[in-house]
């Protein structure tokens, strides 16, 4: 198989660009199946995330279609209907690691300082999840709503806008393609318990508590991702 070793910068676009020159040079044709994430993954000298990422950087594009339980197959778009590789400062399971790090603390410093009212306005955001759900929607404005207000108990303006700036990144194109593949009621509901217990830990003043709570959390949801992936191959 015609790959190279991919080196560890910006990989997800590096690997969609290297099958993205093989499927154009007729490596792969219309129709064919790509190979299984784990041998690509070998082959390149890279992680299965990293490859994930890349299947859906290609999915955005129109050049592959992901079929569950199957595998992901070449897509050649019309004439005319080829889309540019999408933009994103991180993949989505880079994203997921980089708020890993950054929510756990915030979550820690609301518990050390959140005040009544602010502990009220993290329940209010979970209250906002609950009636997106029973009204039959995808409950991200509260999902969001949540996290910022987590940020703003801390009591630090720039750790309010990263975390701001990472939710702008995490409504991107290539995050909701990714979660479009495994969203479901059910792992909301699984989201909203997690969110929680994040919130009683900070309602408790319980630094650690909160920090371990918000790592479970956002460790949980890489895991999410990771088996829904897993699961195709």
């Amino acid at each position: 198989m015609p790959f190279q070793n991919i080196e560890p910068r910006r990989l997800y676009r590096q690997i969609a660009d290297q099958i993205r020159t093989l499927i154009r040079n007729g490596e792969f044709t219309p129709g064919s199946r790509l190979p299984p994430e784990r041998d690509l993954a070998r082959q390149l000298g890279v992680s299965r995330p990293s490859v994930r990422e890349a299947w859906i950087a290609l999915e955005v594009e129109g050049l592959v279609d992901v079929r569950i339980g199957s595998g992901i197959y070449v897509q050649v778009p019309a004439d005319g209907d080829a889309r540019d590789p999408p933009e994103a400062l991180a993949g989505p399971f880079e994203l997921l690691r980089a708020r890993y790090v950054i929510e756990s603390e915030c979550a820690a410093l609301a518990a050390k300082s959140a005040k009544r009212a602010q502990v009220l306005a993290i329940e209010g955001a979970i209250g906002e999840m609950d009636r997106e759900m029973e009204a039959g929607r995808q409950p991200l404005p509260g999902d969001r709503l949540f996290h910022v207000r987590i940020a703003e108990a801390t009591g630090n303006g720039a750790l309010t806008h990263v975390i701001r700036l990472l939710w702008d990144e995490r409504g991107g194109e290539l995050f909701k393609r990714l979660e479009h593949h495994y969203d479901s009621p059910q792992l909301w509901c699984t989201a909203i318990t997690e969110h929680r217990a994040v919130l009683k830990s900070i309602a408790a003043h319980d630094a650690g508590g909160a920090r371990l709570a918000m790592q479970r959390h956002l460790n949980q949801a890489y895991k999410r991702f990771s088996k829904g992936w897993n699961a195709w191959q």
